[in-house]
């Protein structure tokens, strides 16, 4: 069967339409299907501006289509899959805003650690994204925040949201195991655990922060040295802790 999206007899007016070409400036026909264009007057071949595949993250014919694409595009494949997960987390926190500002600033820190440690993105945005996500079924079970009670409630839906997205049964069965102890690490862990666990850690101190005061440097310095997984979570633990401080 034929992606709808790319069958024509689905298509509306628009979906064939002209781009200027951004080496010569004529007018280059694109269907909107088309990744790429080589423009007829000088031979450069370029993007189509208007290609949305956000679709690439959920949809059953995402392999297809993304088998054509040229590598720029490929690149973005996480790109929208970590955009899906997070707006899955907005939609499930609602107006909760404190809920979901700490985990998309999280996911902030998390992705850059993770680049740096060459951690799993995918899995570690993922995590991020979702790793404070059983805490209203802790409060509502439990009448707790309590750790224990998130790890125990935030696998189950974390695991609802990511089939819900297509996600792989692999990449499923990892988050929800980060998720399943994000407070609580084991003796040997992984690198995108690691990410995922300094990111936390690094935003739980910084609300501390603001919620008590700064404390003193050699104090924030023995905690950094000592509940870091990473060298670059220690390195942007500093950035971010000891800022106002310098």
């Amino acid at each position: 069967m034929k992606c709808p999206g790319q069958d024509m007899q689905y298509w509306k007016p628009g979906a064939i339409y002209e781009v200027k070409c951004p080496k010569c400036g004529k007018e280059v026909e694109f269907f909107k299907d088309d990744p790429t264009r080589k423009c007829p007057h000088c031979d450069h071949r370029f993007l189509n501006p208007s290609l949305d595949f956000g679709c690439a993250s959920y949809c059953q014919y995402a392999d297809q289509c993304i088998g054509n694409l040229p590598p720029e595009l490929l690149a973005q494949k996480e790109d929208l899959f970590k955009n899906r997960v997070a707006i899955e987390m907005k939609k499930y926190f609602g107006r909760d805003f404190k809920r979901i500002g700490h985990a998309s600033k999280v996911a902030r820190y998390a992705e850059r650690i993770a680049r740096e440690e060459g951690a799993n993105l995918a899995v570690v945005l993922a995590s991020a994204y979702l790793h404070d996500i059983g805490i209203k079924e802790a409060e509502r079970k439990h009448q707790s925040t309590a750790a224990k009670y998130q790890e125990e409630e935030g696998p189950p839906i974390a695991r609802e949201i990511l089939t819900k997205l297509g996600a792989k049964e692999e990449l499923i069965d990892e988050v929800c195991d980060i998720v399943g102890h994000h407070h609580h690490p084991r003796e040997e862990e992984t690198a995108n655990f690691k990410a995922l666990y300094d990111a936390d850690l690094i935003v739980n101190l910084e609300e501390k922060q603001e919620k008590e005061g700064n404390q003193a440097i050699d104090a924030l310095e023995r905690v950094i040295e000592k509940s870091f997984f990473t060298k670059s979570g220690k390195k942007l633990a500093r950035e971010v802790l000891l800022r106002s401080k310098s």
